[in-house]
């Protein structure tokens, strides 16, 4: 049985990816088409099919960090994009198409935003050691983290890292993660690829926010799991353990809000 409207989230209208997405369709000359995956109208809050929608069950919890998305140019298009799931989440979420030869003024007001202290998210083997940062330490100056991460393939984060001269002056984060990537919805070179919403719970963790740092995990394994279900046509299974796990976040983020 298909889960029912969260409307409370569709009255706040379009977040920052869901608007980017709808910038690039416009722009595009023909529609897109996803390789694979489930096929048919999508529910217009979650991308999955609406028999398969978890709008019912999108998250609400209070975040100290945002996240800056730098974004691919076809990736705002791609069901699978887990940008999406991070916006969801994270209310303070940016999102920008990125272009080798132009940059949206509005991304450089952000990160000139004097709340904000801006860290680049990327692989330290890749990066000058005097920029490389283990920590997240913004106590001193009363600044909010927020986390710029690359939205792309490999090779498109890389060619990203190095053709954007605006990110040069800020300090690069690298993750050091034990665990091993556990997305499914495309396939990586290596284990220690992660998905976008696996490194932004990573990095909301790394700052403390453990909570919303549980909840995005949680909340990739809920879309991942009604994903592949609609792929194969089957009905999601609303008491799995992904399910029963946001579940229990809810109520401690429920607790958590009116304690504050």
């Amino acid at each position: 049985m298909p889960l029912a409207p969260r409307l409370p989230s569709l009255l706040n209208g379009p977040h920052a990816v869901s608007r980017l997405r709808t910038s690039r369709l416009a722009r595009s000359a023909k529609p897109f088409l996803a390789r694979g995956g489930i096929k048919g109208d999508r529910c217009a809050g979650c991308r999955l099919v609406p028999s398969h929608c978890i709008c019912a069950v999108r998250p609400d919890v209070a975040t100290q960090a945002g996240v800056c998305l730098l974004m691919a140019d076809i990736e705002p298009l791609k069901p699978s994009n887990t940008g999406w799931l991070i916006a969801d989440v994270v209310k303070d979420t940016f999102a920008f198409g990125w272009s080798r030869t132009q940059v949206d003024p509005a991304l450089l007001r952000l990160l000139a935003d004097p709340q904000w202290q801006p860290f680049v998210v990327f692989p330290g083997e890749f990066v000058a050691p005097e920029r490389l940062v283990q920590a997240v330490q913004t106590e001193a100056t009363g600044k909010r983290p927020l986390f710029i991460l690359l939205d792309a393939t490999w090779p498109e984060a890389r060619k990203i890292f190095r053709k954007s001269p605006y990110l040069d002056v800020f300090p690069v984060l690298s993750l050091n993660p034990e665990q091993v990537s556990q997305y499914q919805l495309r396939r990586a070179r290596r284990d220690d690829h992660f998905c976008t919403s696996e490194v932004a719970s990573l990095c909301l963790d790394l700052v403390g926010e453990a909570l919303a740092a549980q909840t995005l995990q949680t909340y990739l394994d809920v879309y991942t799991h009604h994903y592949l279900r609609a792929k194969h046509q089957l009905p999601p299974d609303l008491q799995s353990p992904a399910h029963q796990a946001l579940r229990a976040l809810a109520i401690q983020s429920t607790l958590a809000i009116q304690s504050s």
